[in-house]
């Protein structure tokens, strides 16, 4: 053997040493050391090994939370600041039609038990109240039953005295004034004009009304008189809606402060009736793209 070969074979020799004598890798966390999961038989296998069916568990954890987490966060948004209502009827025509979807903001007048889904008795009244204005669009429960939602439009704020006389509302006896600006170009299921009208509230806010003209069932009635905390609702379809005009045992009476629900925003979406989720020809043939995000008055 030559010189460079003896030289070759003594650092061949001691590149050996050195390995055998070199301590295993440990992973970052210093809990274990790394090692070829894959090419390892099973009964060689480490710790490493044995942590696949404990992987799937977390896997399946984290799933089950991150969907817990999903629906509180949506469950909050929906009692704190807004919820989806689905128009059923023409009581609100011509501002609303049945199928519109809207969305009503929760914080507009404050939170009653109400504005809780299934309306828990956890508390009375309603925290962080604020006063609705004349002339809202408005959610409320029923107060005959405290679980059926209405939407009307607020007329009668506390302290107010209101009546319809030969089909003109008054206000603390003054009449509403209102302008024709539209007749008899439609008409309804009975084949009676469908008159509509631009009306004006004291405070100057301004919407379409509609009715089928004097001489209809609550087109003549009392004073009511608004006792503190309680409000008068009417729809805007005025012939053809159930509302405060009639009693709480008919129609709808004086609506409490506690039963509101929230201020209608705006129109989300909108289908035509005889739409159906599980008829998708209808989810298109419909639709009502002209009313989508319609912001309401």
């Amino acid at each position: 053997m030559t010189p460079a070969e003896a030289a070759v074979a003594a650092g061949a020799a001691g590149t050996a040493a050195a390995a055998a004598s070199k301590p295993p890798v440990w992973s970052d966390s210093g809990d274990a050391p790394f090692e070829d999961v894959d090419a390892t038989p099973v009964y060689a296998r480490g710790k490493k090994g044995r942590k696949k069916g404990k992987s799937g568990g977390n896997e399946t954890f984290e799933i089950v939370k991150t969907i817990f987490f999903a629906l509180l966060i949506a469950f909050v948004l929906r009692v704190l600041l807004f919820q989806p209502f689905t128009i059923p009827s023409a009581s609100m025509e011509p501002n609303l039609y049945e199928g519109d979807y809207i969305v009503v903001s929760k914080w507009s007048y404050g939170y009653s038990k109400h504005a809780i889904p299934f309306s828990p008795p956890l508390f009375e009244g309603r925290l962080f109240a604020q006063e609705p204005k004349r002339g809202d669009i408005v959610v409320f429960k029923l107060p005959r039953d405290d679980r059926t939602d209405y939407i009307k439009r607020l007329i009668g704020l506390p302290g107010d005295q209101v009546q319809m006389i030969n089909n003109v509302l008054h206000i603390n006896g003054q009449p509403v004034r209102d302008v024709v600006i539209s007749g008899a170009e439609a008409s309804n299921m009975y084949g009676m004009p469908v008159i509509k009208a631009r009306e004006t509230l004291p405070e100057g806010k301004t919407f379409t009304i509609q009715d089928f003209g004097p001489g209809n069932q609550a087109d003549d009635t009392d004073v009511f008189m608004v006792p503190e905390g309680h409000y008068f609702m009417m729809g805007d379809n005025r012939d053809n809606s159930v509302d405060s005009r009639f009693n709480e045992m008919d129609g709808v009476g004086l609506v409490p402060a506690e039963n509101l629900i929230g201020k209608a925003e705006i129109i989300l979406f909108s289908w035509s009736p005889g739409a159906s989720l599980w008829n998708p020809v209808s989810w298109f043939s419909k639709v009502r793209p002209s009313r989508f995000f319609t912001v309401l008055n």
